[in-house]
C-alpha cells in the first residue's frame, strides 16, 4: 500500500509514517511545515521509505496529483494548539475549512479510502462523564476562539460522513483524545511537552487556572494503532470514532507527576487564564472519551500509561538537549 499522509511531518504524522514503513507501506508526506518539522521524518526520508513533499492542502492541484499516485490517505493536517487557536482564529478556521474540503473532494472523486482526524474538542465543555460518538455537543460563543476550532472541525466531520453515505466514499472520522508523546512541541500550548521542559530546566511548571480540569491523556503509539485499524476496518467507513485513554488526570497531578519522574526540584506556578490567553478564554472542565465502539470494531484498547508518556517525553527532550550542548 502507498500513503498520503497530509501533515505527516507532524507529531502524530511522523508517528504513523513510522508504523506505516514499519508494516510495509509507502509513504507520501504532504506538510507546509508551519508546525511540522523535517527532523520527524528525516530517518525516513534518508532510508528512501518515504517522499516529504513541502506544500499546503489549499493547493488542489498538488492534492490531485498526489493523491492519485497513492492508495489511501490519512488526512491529518491542521492547525494545533489552543495557542496557534487562540492567537490566529481566522487564520487556523479558513487552513482548517478550506484545506479538509480540498483533500476529502479529491478523495472521493478519485475513490481512495481516507481517514479524517478530529479532535475531542468537538464535544465542548464535559462533565467528566464518558463522551460517546453521539453525545451532545455543549459549546460556547462562536465569539470565542476555542468554539470557532470545535465547529471548524466538525465541518470536517460532516463532509467526510457525508461523502461516505451520500457519495459512496470510503471515509472515517477519529476524534482523538489528547494524544502525546516524543516529538510533541510545546510551542502552541501543550501540556506534557511543556511540563517535561521545565522540569528538565529546573523552572515551576506553569499550571493555568486552578489546576482541577482534567483529560485523557493517550500515548502516541496507542493513538496510531488506532488509526492503522479503523483505516483497514471496512465496517468503519461513514462514522466517527473516539480514539483516547480512559484514565483521567488533573492538570495538577500531571504537573506533580512530571516533576517526580523527571526527578526535577521544580514547583508549581497557578496562572490565571485571562493572564495567559487573555479576557473570554474558556476552560472545559472534564473531558473523558467512550471507546467502547471503537473496541467492538477493531478490538482497540489502550496498552499504555500516562506514566509511559510522561517517561518517553522526557527521554525525548533530554536526547534533544544533549544532542544541543554537543
Amino acid at each position: 500500500m502507498r500513503y498520503l499522509i497530509t501533515g505527516g511531518a507532524g507529531f502524530i504524522g511522523s508517528h504513523l509514517a513510522d508504523a506505516l514503513v514499519a508494516r510495509g507501506g509507502e509513504i507520501v508526506i504532504l506538510d507546509d511545515l508551519s508546525t511540522g518539522r523535517r527532523e520527524n521524518v528525516d530517518h525516513l526520508v534518508a532510508a528512501q521509505q518515504a517522499e516529504l513533499v513541502e506544500g499546503s492542502t489549499l493547493d488542489s492541484g498538488q492534492v490531485t496529483k498526489l493523491m492519485s499516485d497513492c492508495d489511501a490517505c490519512f488526512h491529518l493536517a491542521s492547525p494545533v494548539g489552543v495557542r496557534l487557536v487562540v492567537d490566529r482564529t481566522l487564520e487556523s478556521v479558513l487552513q482548517s475549512v478550506r484545506g479538509t474540503e480540498v483533500v476529502l473532494e479529491t478523495a472521493a472523486l478519485q475513490r481512495k479510502r481516507l481517514l479524517f482526524a478530529s479532535t475531542s474538542e468537538i464535544y465542548g465543555k464535559g462533565d467528566g462523564r464518558p463522551l460517546a460518538e453521539g453525545a451532545d455537543r455543549v459549546l460556547g460563543s462562536p465569539m470565542v476562539p476555542r468554539w470557532a476550532y470545535s465547529t471548524a472541525k466538525s465541518i470536517g466531520e460532516i463532509l467526510a460522513c457525508g461523502y461516505a453515505r451520500e457519495r459512496g466514499a470510503e471515509m472515517v472520522v477519529a476524534r482523538l483524545f489528547n494524544v502525546v508523546g516524543p516529538r510533541q512541541r510545546g510551542d502552541w500550548g501543550m501540556v506534557l511537552p511543556n511540563f517535561v521542559r521545565q522540569a528538565l530546566a529546573g523552572e515551576d511548571l506553569t499550571v493555568f487556572g486552578d489546576g482541577s480540569q482534567s483529560r485523557c491523556f493517550t500515548h502516541v503509539t496507542d493513538a496510531v494503532d488506532a488509526l492503522v485499524g479503523l483505516l483497514d476496518a471496512d465496517g468503519a467507513m461513514g462514522y466517527a470514532y473516539n480514539v483516547g485513554h480512559h484514565e483521567p488526570i488533573t492538570i495538577t497531578a500531571l504537573a506533580r507527576r512530571v516533576i517526580e519522574r523527571a526527578g526535577s526540584p521544580s514547583a508549581l506556578r497557578f496562572v490565571p487564564y485571562e493572564e495567559a490567553y487573555g479576557d473570554g478564554f474558556e476552560e472545559l472542565g472534564h473531558r473523558r472519551p467512550d471507546c467502547s465502539a471503537l473496541r467492538r470494531l477493531t478490538g482497540w484498547v489502550p496498552s499504555r500509561t500516562v506514566d509511559d508518556a510522561i517517561d518517553d517525553a522526557i527521554a525525548y527532550q533530554r536526547s534533544a538537549l544533549a544532542q544541543v550542548t554537543r
